[in-house]
């Protein structure tokens, strides 16, 4: 059986200063953790990330920030972000989006600072992470708008969807995937099993967003990527297919994503 390709991780957290360097580069790959995408979420970690990503084979970068961190950025911070894409093992921007549900920064920056990170990803032909919470139609009004004025077809996932199977196939329409991690596991999970049953396989990819949201049976403590076997579990037996039918197809998924 091929190995898991995690498509979503913030191993530049302060949850893993401790043991970092033994899960990167023992750990993981011993459980079968092939590629780990480690998203940025603001300059710093963006930062981390590439440097991550250089230091370990099986890592790879997205460089972005966080709709919650978006109210401290200037116009040289997107160059920076486009200087970061030279470097091959970033593979992505993101995770950039809307979150209006703590508004931390305000929703008005927030929209400014998403279009300027998604033009940021048009000019370095980089695929797109999206976050969205508690703002699905503007965050989706938002994409579908830019597919029409830009002259590339973007593609990439929103990341720890949450909202609608209706919404998740107009993505995939755009020419998105839909990260799928350990929320659908959890017993109160109904919209997210209706996602996966009704999304095909081949637009769905597996994330962890670790260190955050463990799946059953790990809830509640700190997750990491070898957590994806209980969510491929999951959607095993969502979509009746082997657990390495599932690994194959979400891998062929991630690669087309990020390498193609």
């Amino acid at each position: 059986m091929s190995g898991y390709f995690e498509s979503h991780a913030h191993y530049d957290d302060v949850a893993y200063d401790e043991d970092r360097h033994q899960l990167l580069s023992e750990i993981l790959p011993e459980f079968g953790i092939e590629k780990i995408v480690n998203v940025g979420s603001s300059m710093k970690s963006s930062l981390i990330s590439a440097q991550l990503a250089t230091i370990y084979p099986n890592v790879y970068a997205s460089v972005g920030v966080h709709p919650h961190e978006v109210s401290s950025l200037n116009e040289d911070d997107m160059k920076t972000l486009s200087d970061l894409t030279e470097n091959k093992k970033v593979v992505a921007i993101g995770e950039i989006g809307l979150d209006y549900y703590r508004n931390n920064s305000s929703q008005e920056a927030q929209v400014y600072w998403f279009k300027k990170q998604l033009s940021v990803a048009a000019e370095t032909n980089k695929p797109v992470i999206i976050h969205s919470r508690d703002a699905a139609q503007e965050t989706f009004d938002i994409l579908s708008d830019w597919s029409k004025t830009t002259s590339r077809k973007f593609k990439g996932v929103v990341h720890c969807f949450s909202s609608s199977w209706e919404l998740a196939a107009e993505y995939v329409k755009l020419g998105f995937f839909i990260g799928i991690g350990g929320i659908v596991t959890y017993k109160n999970a109904k919209k997210m099993v209706e996602v996966v049953q009704k999304i095909p396989l081949e637009y769905i990819l597996l994330e962890t967003d670790c260190p955050y949201l463990s799946p059953e049976p790990k809830r509640g403590t700190r997750n990491d990527s070898r957590n994806l076997m209980f969510i491929t579990k999951k959607l095993s037996e969502i979509v009746n297919k082997k657990p390495e039918q599932v690994i194959s197809v979400t891998n062929s998924n991630s690669l087309y994503v990020f390498f193609s």
